[in-house]
C-alpha cells in the first residue's frame, strides 16, 4: 500500500487508521471497526452521497473496515482489495461472521424459505461470501439472508482452476463503472472477480493490476495474458482475441485484438501500454 494513494489509504479529514501511524500525517488515529456487506451488493463511493461516483463494490459477505460514519455513510476500507471509500451504513453489518462458502454460480437467488416458490430475498453474484447455518433438502440457510441452492455454493478454500473460463461466464453482462457484480462490471472488475474465483488475489484498478503482474513481450502473448491500455485492460482468449468489459459495447464482449487496438487508438487513448502474464 502506498500512503500517497487516496484509493488505498484509510485517511480522511485528519483522521487515519491507527495502523497508519508513523506512515501518514494525520491529526488523529483510531481503530477501524470490522464490518461486512449484508446487502447483495454495495457501492463504494468517492464521497458520502448517493449520487457520488461509484469506484468499487462490495459483494455480500465481504469485509469492510469502518473508520467513521457520516450522513448515513460509513467511511472505510474493503479487505478484498484495500479500496477506500463510502458505503451506505445500512448495507453493512457486525459482527463479522466467518464465511463457510462462496457463491460459485454466476448469480443465484436467496429465498425466504427452502422452496423456490417463496419470496426472493436477494440476487447474489459470483464470489459472494456466505455463512451456512442449516440445511434442508437441496437448500442451505445463509446468515443475514435466506435459503440458497447448495449446488450454487462452494466451500471456502476450494477454488476453480481456469480463471479465463470463469471470465467467459460474464459474457454479455452490462458494463458498469466500478462494478464487480455479475449484473454489471468494468474491465478491471472482471479480471479481479474471475481470479478471485480461483483463490487468486488481484488489485482493483488497471494501473494497479499493470504494476502487479510481470511484463511479457508482445510476441509471447497467449491465452490468459492481459493487454493494457491507459485506463483499460482486456483478457487474451488466445494470441489474437480478447474478452473485456468495455464502454464501446457497453458490455462484456469478445473481439479481435487487432480491431480493438485500431478502435481504441482512433478514440485518442493510444496504443497498448504492454502485456502482462497472470
Amino acid at each position: 500500500m502506498s500512503p500517497s494513494d487516496r484509493r488505498l489509504t484509510l485517511l480522511r479529514d485528519g483522521l487515519a487508521d491507527q495502523r497508519l501511524e508513523g506512515l501518514v500525517v494525520a491529526e488523529r488515529f483510531a481503530a477501524a471497526t470490522p464490518m461486512q456487506a449484508s446487502a447483495p451488493v454495495a457501492s463504494i463511493r468517492k464521497a458520502p452521497a448517493p449520487d457520488a461516483e461509484q469506484e468499487d463494490q462490495l459483494v455480500f459477505g465481504e469485509r469492510f473496515d469502518v473508520l467513521f460514519e457520516i450522513d448515513g455513510f460509513a467511511f472505510g476500507q474493503a479487505r478484498r482489495d484495500g479500496y477506500v471509500g463510502y458505503v451506505t451504513s445500512d448495507a453493512l453489518s457486525a459482527p463479522v461472521l466467518a464465511s463457510t462458502h462462496r457463491v460459485s454460480a454466476i448469480r443465484t437467488y436467496g429465498f425466504s424459505q427452502p422452496d423456490i416458490k417463496t419470496a426472493i430475498v436477494g440476487l447474489y453474484s459470483l464470489g459472494a461470501l456466505v455463512t451456512v447455518e442449516a440445511r434442508e433438502g437441496r437448500f442451505v440457510r445463509v446468515a443475514r439472508s435466506g435459503w440458497f441452492i447448495e449446488a450454487h455454493l462452494t466451500p471456502i478454500g476450494r477454488g476453480e482452476t481456469d480463471w479465463v473460463a470463469v471470465a467467459g461466464r460474464f459474457l454479455g453482462a452490462p458494463y458498469q463503472w466500478g462494478g464487480r457484480e455479475s449484473l454489471g462490471l468494468d474491465c478491471s472488475g472482471i479480471v479481479q472477480q474471475a481470479l478471485a474465483a480461483c483463490n487468486r488475489a488481484c488489485p482493483r484498478d488497471t494501473d494497479l493490476q499493470r504494476a502487479f503482474f510481470p511484463e511479457i513481450a508482445e510476441a509471447e502473448r497467449r491465452r490468459g495474458d492481459l493487454v493494457f491500455w491507459k485506463g483499460h485492460v482486456a483478457i487474451l482468449l488466445d494470441a489474437e482475441t480478447i474478452l473485456h468489459a468495455n464502454a464501446h459495447h457497453m458490455a462484456v464482449a469478445v473481439e479481435p485484438l487487432a480491431e480493438a487496438v485500431t478502435r481504441i487508438e482512433a478514440a485518442g487513448v493510444g496504443a497498448p501500454l504492454g502485456y502482462r502474464r497472470v
